[in-house]
């Protein structure tokens, strides 16, 4: 939808590739449009998102060394040191797809 008309825009799921994994209700994204026609979807190089699925961290696995899968809130999988739990707000690289940090 946009944000000064309030027009809503369909777009292509081809477009979108696996962009719409970065992608949830409310997200600020930028179309690409040509001769009124979506052409392309830009999404922010990084994002905050919160961890909403994981493998329990395990004693002693407290080192960033040592990586686990982690289902974030969006959507999207990406690997996370494993001292990271459910419920915990990340910034992620959207582009390489891998964690950069926590957010305080």
């Amino acid at each position: 939808m946009d944000n000064e008309t309030f027009e809503e825009t369909m777009i292509e799921g081809d477009i979108m590739g696996d962009k719409f994994q970065w992608v949830t209700e409310g997200s600020e994204v930028t179309l690409v449009m040509f001769d009124g026609i979506a052409i392309d979807l830009l999404i922010p190089n990084t994002i905050n998102a919160k961890i909403a699925e994981t493998e329990p961290n395990m004693k002693g696995n407290t080192s960033g060394a040592f990586t686990k899968p982690a289902t974030l809130e969006c959507g999207a999988v990406i690997s996370v040191p494993g001292f990271l739990e459910v419920g915990e707000e990340i910034r992620v690289d959207t582009e390489k797809k891998t964690y950069l940090e926590r957010v305080k």
